[in-house]
């Protein structure tokens, strides 16, 4: 299994994340992903730079590591013509190191356009028509397009690297697993649900299949635990529920009785090693073969993560698993 470390936007700075990047690629993880938000999730978190500025200085600033995003959504305030021209580009800022990931999105981050948020069932139809687009602009050529949600007129990427971009996308059920696998380069999704890789298999996806954990470390196990609560409660409220809140007030509210038990039952909490292991376990168990972690909490905590992670959770992880 291959081990990745996320830059999340929502707790970091732009010039924090772009420091972080090569500190992960240093301390040994083999790729970074990056979320794609306006907004954060919860007012303590703080943060949310524009994300394809902040991947344009990680491409220099590293050198080997892949670079993805998690997750771009290029149906509402990016049009997908102009998320495969940043695609493009970033592939070639980085050498070759970039795979998009897209997804449906989230209310979140969408409502800032003011044109209301569509039901799932339209996002997904949208999110196929988007991948479609970019797909075809990443053929080279002019294209020309009229669906139901966009239309693109005679479009053309003038700058492709030399590796065409692979696309991830993110599901979180049969329906989008059966939409996006004969078309996706990935499949993307954050819990360890073992039917969604042998659905994805099924389906003619590839081999590729990733997922994300949070894990919250730290010498001092309680002050671990009070920071997962504080930054990372909104996790408990489950996809269905993230993807249709407007904003932070609202997952402050749907989470206040979220306990810190709660959350340090299902995120690793503290200084050890082993719950970390037995955590990415599950995901290798359930059919992933890569997994990027969010270390919860902006500067210091990342960089003693990266002492961690390089001293002792990746030589850990990498004898755990295949």
């Amino acid at each position: 299994m291959r081990i990745g470390y996320t830059l999340m936007t929502e707790q970091s700075g732009p010039r924090e994340l772009v420091r972080h990047a090569p500190l992960a690629e240093r301390s040994g993880f083999d790729f970074a992903v990056m979320s794609d938000h306006y907004f954060p999730w919860l007012e303590e978190q703080a943060h949310s730079p524009y994300a394809w500025s902040v991947l344009g200085a990680v491409a220099q600033a590293t050198e080997q590591v892949e670079l993805m995003t998690f997750v771009t959504c290029p149906i509402m305030r990016y049009h997908p013509a102009v998320v495969a021209q940043k695609a493009a580009t970033i592939g070639l800022l980085s050498g070759d190191r970039f795979t998009l990931g897209l997804g449906a999105g989230e209310n979140l981050n969408e409502h800032v356009i003011g044109q209301g948020w569509p039901p799932v069932n339209v996002r997904h139809e949208m999110l196929s028509e988007a991948v479609d687009i970019i797909r075809a602009l990443f053929d080279g050529g002019h294209v020309d397009y009229t669906g139901r949600h966009y239309r693109v007129d005679s479009a053309k990427l003038w700058d492709l690297p030399d590796r065409r971009v692979p696309i991830g996308v993110a599901v979180s059920g049969d329906q989008s697993v059966q939409r996006f696998a004969p078309v996706a380069d990935a499949m993307i999704s954050t819990e360890p649900v073992a039917q969604l890789c042998r659905g994805w298999d099924a389906a003619g996806g590839t081999q590729r299949k990733i997922g994300q954990l949070p894990v919250s470390y730290g010498r001092d196990v309680d002050a671990a635990v009070r920071r997962a609560h504080e930054q990372f409660r909104w996790f408990a409220g489950g996809w269905k529920v993230n993807a249709d809140l407007p904003g932070p007030a609202g997952f402050a509210a749907a989470t206040q009785y979220v306990r810190q038990e709660d959350v340090a039952s299902s995120i690793p909490c503290g200084p050890d090693v082993q719950p970390i292991v037995d955590a990415v376990r599950g995901f290798e168990e359930a059919g992933f073969t890569d997994l990027a972690l969010v270390q919860i909490g902006g500067d210091p905590t990342q960089d003693e993560f990266f002492e961690f992670a390089e001293a002792e959770l990746l030589p850990a992880l990498r004898k755990a698993t295949t």
